[in-house]
């Protein structure tokens, strides 16, 4: 096959912006595998760049698309593991929104066993995100009280579980009561609906959260600070209510708290190779022994990118949102 199916950004905007177009297929660079893809996740980096908010650094792909999973349809120079026909999922440097994509083979996994191959196109993103923030990052640690925003969505669900999963208390928010739901079902220790009760109020009950992350920013972001422990790490990844806020950094200071945030596809290609490597070791064994639910939330076929978009914009999904090939 000369060319593929893609969704490119006709415009900067809405999620009408979004349109099926036709491009060659990519050819494997050294070191990259070419993947014909079975599905590609959806995620908050593809709802800034759609927007023009966040534009791909240089030389990545101008498609959206972060993370995918699907069949090695032919190598690159110097690649030794994967071979063609392997199945993986792979964290992407865009172009996962098309029919083929090429992928930097040390940032591949093998699909767990028991994860259906579309599933599977959700773990790459969220997990190197989660995993490179709270655990690498911040550093959580089994004992320690650690605070959820947004529970039952993509980033939330992977926080529970991989939270439990290495012994921190889980403390979740969410609303409705069909989101806190999911929480309490992925094992969260504690549900907060913040329409109903407020967070600072509950975690201080606790005794502080040691480690915060927040997708929400705008008024959660003082909030966030109040209800942190001594010597608590905060982990800025979205701001859904807004970026731009007035704080009193006396909190701050007095309780020696780290404020910090990042974007993943900017970090170094090595760094990604780590996280790759520390998951592989250390949490896909969780996933193949049933400990770590795989969520995904809903399916589009690749046409239906636009409404993929919109359900991502708003309330109400939960889990992972893919786009199937």
């Amino acid at each position: 096959m000369d060319t593929m199916k893609v969704i490119e950004i006709s415009k900067p905007g809405g999620p009408e912006v979004l349109a099926l177009a036709q491009r060659p297929v990519p050819t494997p660079k050294t070191g990259e595998v070419l993947v014909k893809v079975a599905a590609t996740g959806v995620n908050g980096p593809d709802m800034m760049q759609r927007k023009g908010l966040y534009p791909a650094p240089a030389g990545a792909s101008d498609l959206l698309g972060l993370e995918i999973s699907g069949e090695v349809a032919a190598v690159g120079a110097g690649v030794a593991r994967w071979k063609t026909g392997d199945k993986l999922c792979g964290l992407t440097n865009g172009g996962g929104y098309a029919e083929y994509c090429v992928i930097d083979a040390n940032h591949c996994l093998p699909v767990p066993k028991g994860v259906a191959l579309v599933d599977a196109a959700g773990l790459p993103e969220t997990y190197f995100t989660v995993w490179s923030n709270v655990f690498i990052g911040a550093g959580l640690k089994a004992g320690e009280t650690f605070l959820v925003h947004g529970g039952a969505g993509g980033i939330g669900t992977t926080c529970i579980q991989l939270g439990k999963a290495f012994g921190a208390k889980v403390i979740a928010t969410d609303s409705p009561d069909a989101r806190c739901k999911i929480c309490r079902d992925l094992g969260a220790d504690r549900v907060i609906d913040y329409q109903q009760e407020d967070f600072v109020e509950v975690v201080r009950t606790e005794g502080g959260a040691n480690v915060i992350l927040d997708i929400v920013g705008g008024p959660n972001i003082e909030k966030n600070i109040k209800a942190a422990s001594p010597d608590a790490r905060i982990i800025q990844l979205a701001f859904a209510a807004g970026s731009k806020v007035e704080i009193n950094l006396m909190p701050i200071m007095l309780k020696r708290l780290i404020y910090t945030g990042s974007t993943l596809r900017t970090r170094p290609v090595a760094f990604k190779t780590r996280v790759a490597q520390e998951l592989e070791a250390q949490v896909w064994p969780l996933i193949e022994a049933g400990k770590i639910r795989v969520v995904t939330g809903r399916t589009f076929v690749l046409a239906e990118g636009a409404q993929a978009h919109a359900l991502m914009e708003s309330a109400g999904h939960t889990g992972k949102i893919l786009l199937t090939l």
